[in-house]
């Protein structure tokens, strides 16, 4: 009897209440913050009467196809263009973007927009455009993405109504437009949950996050600082793929400055290519983590300081903690193996995507709530309620390349250039037919060894009857 009650509570321990109170528990609490930061940004915001001069920076390799629509943005938004500078720093593209940007002079004259060019690298060529800057406040945006019409005057509205806050990160989204142009089918659902899990992910996580004041990292896509404050950082770092993770962590930690997220500044990028895109994505991101995490590894990243430094959770949860909770996720064979019943791991299961897509429906109630700044973003994201009974499926998928990132960090160099995932399934299927072809081999030599024995005895024993017939 003890045995099975210690069985028992080994089982629903480690299999439903660990996960409930190490994630289910910390969402339900996070809505409620959600909603509360909602209301109080609501009721503190001021409206701009005077328009402060900003300049806006971005990195241009090989962007044709999409810098016309990223200037377009900029016009189109509703801070004015006589109080917007652009630099547009061109890194070692080799197509016609400078083509593009004549053009967007000609068709946007109001826009003062100036072509640097960079020979050394993106953070490099985003140090170049700072040193250049002017202005009260500094925002990258990257040129393959378009801006919210009101994203800016939300953003620099933030700035002005808190002059606590010196950097800040937008929202970024997928662009319903371009998903829609897929046809019904695998590669559509792969875009529409990318856009849900963009959403869920600034709109309710990130904001989570700010409010609890520890967000990550801000985004490379749409980030904005004051240039009193950044021009005191070390800027960009040359030495990691993440140079937006690094900058936000000397920020947090050398200019202890509180790093916020800006829900009703929209910022929308195309959907991911296909799931090679997907793969080489989401593994650079793990990387230039840990890459920038080693390079801040001081006496504050210890485990007795889980629950008070944001960067120690997140490397011990993401990282650490990864190799376990892989197995956890591999342990439902083990399960069965070890007697339980299969319908008592399936009834386990199914509570743990129930708790999961019910999380997942408070955080849609509370993202569409955000959402309500801009009506068409709105009702696309509304319309895809059923993409979240999806979305624990696709979370599980991006674990294992995070995952596999982790691993192919440990051996190979920092670079933006990674295996995908056909060539390294390709990679991995040479290996295996590298190694097995020695034992195979070996064998193949034993049996020929073995044949040969063999006719050589049968050749000699033939001769031996030829000899006694003769």
């Amino acid at each position: 009897m003890v045995k099975i009650i210690l069985n028992s509570f080994l089982f629903w321990g480690g299999w439903i209440i660990i996960p409930f109170i190490m994630e289910i528990v910390p969402a339900l609490g996070s809505v409620i913050l959600l909603i509360r930061r909602n209301l109080r940004h609501k009721i503190h915001k001021k409206e701009l009467t005077v328009y402060p001069e900003i300049t806006l920076i971005i990195p241009v390799y090989n962007s044709a196809d999409t810098l016309y629509g990223c200037i377009k943005s900029i016009n189109d938004s509703t801070y004015p263009n006589e109080r917007i500078r652009i630099f547009l720093v061109n890194n070692k593209g080799k197509d016609n973007s400078f083509d593009i940007f004549a053009q967007c002079q000609q068709e946007f004259p109001d826009l003062l927009m100036q072509w640097m060019n960079s020979e050394q690298g993106k953070s490099r060529a985003l140090n170049l455009a700072l040193y250049n800057s002017e202005g009260k406040y500094i925002i990258n945006l990257d040129s393959d993405g378009m801006l919210e019409k009101n994203a800016l005057a939300n953003m620099i509205t933030r700035f002005e109504t808190d002059t606590s806050i010196n950097c800040m990160t937008g929202s970024i989204l997928t662009v319903p437009e371009q998903i829609k142009k897929y046809k019904a089918g695998p590669s559509r659902l792969l875009r529409e949950l990318e856009f849900m899990e963009y959403a869920q992910a600034f709109l309710a996580g990130r904001s989570y996050a700010s409010e609890l004041n520890s967000v990550y990292t801000l985004s490379g896509a749409f980030s904005a600082f004051r240039k009193s404050a950044v021009l005191k950082s070390w800027m960009y770092n040359t030495d990691t793929i993440c140079e937006d993770t690094h900058i936000t962590f000397q920020m947090r930690y050398l200019q202890n400055e509180r790093v916020e997220v800006c829900e009703d500044a929209l910022f929308f990028v195309d959907p991911i290519e296909n799931v090679n895109k997907l793969y080489t994505q989401r593994q650079r991101w793990q990387r230039g983590s840990l890459e920038v995490s080693k390079m801040f590894m001081d006496k504050t990243f210890k485990v007795k300081n889980l629950f008070t430094n944001i960067s120690v959770k997140t490397l011990l949860y993401d990282h650490t903690f990864a190799f376990p909770r892989l197995i956890w996720y591999l342990a439902l064979i083990c399960l069965i193996v070890a007697g339980y019943s299969g319908k008592t791991v399936l009834i386990s299961t199914a509570i743990i995507f129930g708790l999961y897509t019910l999380i997942g429906y408070l955080y849609f109630i509370t993202v569409a709530y955000f959402l309500r700044i801009n009506k068409d973003i709105r009702k696309y994201y509304i319309s895809h309620w059923w993409c979240i009974l999806f979305l624990p499926f696709f979370n599980f998928a991006v674990f294992f390349i995070r995952m596999a990132g982790i691993i192919n960090s440990i051996e190979t160099d920092s670079s933006w250039k990674t295996m995908n995932l056909t060539e390294e399934c390709k990679a991995f299927a040479d290996v295996i037919r590298h190694d097995f072809s020695k034992p195979v081999n070996a064998i193949r030599k034993v049996r020929e060894t073995l044949n040969y024995e063999d006719i050589s005895g049968a050749d000699d024993k033939k001769a031996g009857e030829h000899r006694k017939e003769a």
